[in-house]
């Protein structure tokens, strides 16, 4: 009895790790963006471009890790687009974002039928090529922490790597102290000599990579191809999880550890022939973000000079 309840719960932290960590990477690129006074609502668009370059590049090129680093790369550049329209042109930034998705999950679709004959999904990525699962065999068979770290995929272990690195950048160094003040108080970092439209431009670019590994954390681990309903929403969740954590990395950690440990509980309720519509136990995780937002999101603070476009006053 004591083994299947030590089983069943090693069984649903395992799930919480795996789905929680596309959310990790995706919201962390939130934080770096909106923290620089970048709204970005595009996370979606650039998760799916992202994960759509995972599958793809990992399907011709048979790397996982250039797969993963390519689909950053290809992330990067539609926030590169993002910051060229809100930063240089100073668009609004949620139409800009609202576009950007659009535009993510048109282009993945238009490349998916061009390269793959006329498909809406890319092939399957053979087992061998997919990301690599470094803990596998690891533990004895049947153990409580084999069952939970067994399967994980390196991304799980790198995400966690990047909460760490990304909190160390923002609060010890003095580069995350510029990133903090321009979002903050671009006008008085800007008399201290810091470049805005920089560091402004610099955040937005990383917040499209971190979508982009989000992406391939899914196409490239989860899973092992693209298709139109990959994502499905997980952006918005990643963006949920950032206000929730109150734009700090430590904080959006564990609110993507609390949708993935949603999915996680109804992916386990799932098994059971319980006299409800499995529609109803899918919906789940999704209510428990809306009832954690609900109770929480008041109480957060955006930076000060976030979604306010920033024009560098003319010296005489």
């Amino acid at each position: 009895m004591i083994d299947t309840i030590l089983s069943n719960i090693a069984l649903i932290i395992g799930t919480t790790l795996m789905y929680s960590t596309p959310l990790i990477y995706t919201s962390l690129g939130g934080v770096l963006s909106e923290n620089s006074g970048v709204i970005n609502i595009g996370l979606e668009g650039m998760m799916i471009i992202g994960a759509f370059a995972g599958a793809a590049i990992g399907y011709f090129v048979g790397d996982p890790w250039i797969a993963f680093i390519g689909a950053g790369i290809v992330g990067g550049l539609f926030g590169l687009l993002h910051a060229f329209a809100c930063v240089t042109f100073g668009a609004n930034q949620v139409v800009s974002g609202i576009a950007i998705n659009f535009l993510g999950a048109g282009i993945a679709l238009f490349l998916s039928r061009m390269l793959f004959e006329g498909a809406t999904m890319t092939k399957s990525i053979a087992l061998d090529n997919k990301m690599p699962r470094p803990l596998n065999g690891v533990f004895h068979d049947g153990s409580f922490l084999n069952i939970i770290f067994n399967n994980q995929y390196a991304t799980v272990y790198l995400a966690f790597i990047m909460v760490f690195l990304i909190w160390f950048f923002m609060y010890k160094t003095k580069y995350g102290l510029r990133l903090r003040s321009v979002g903050e108080h671009p006008t008085a970092a800007d008399t201290l000599g810091i470049n805005v439209i920089k560091i402004r431009y610099l955040a937005v670019i990383m917040s499209g990579v971190f979508s982009g590994f989000g992406g391939a954390a899914m196409s490239l681990a989860i899973v092992s191809n693209f298709r139109p309903t990959l994502v499905s929403g997980h952006g918005f969740i990643a963006l949920a999880a950032m206000i929730f954590g109150k734009w700090k990395p430590q904080g959006a950690l564990l609110a993507c550890l609390l949708f993935g440990g949603a999915q996680g509980l109804a992916v386990f309720l799932g098994q059971f022939d319980f006299e409800i519509s499995s529609q109803l136990i899918s919906m789940l995780p999704y209510v428990i973000t809306i009832v954690v937002l609900i109770g929480f999101v008041g109480k957060s603070a955006a930076p000060s000079a976030d979604g306010i476009p920033y024009e560098r006053e003319q010296k005489n």
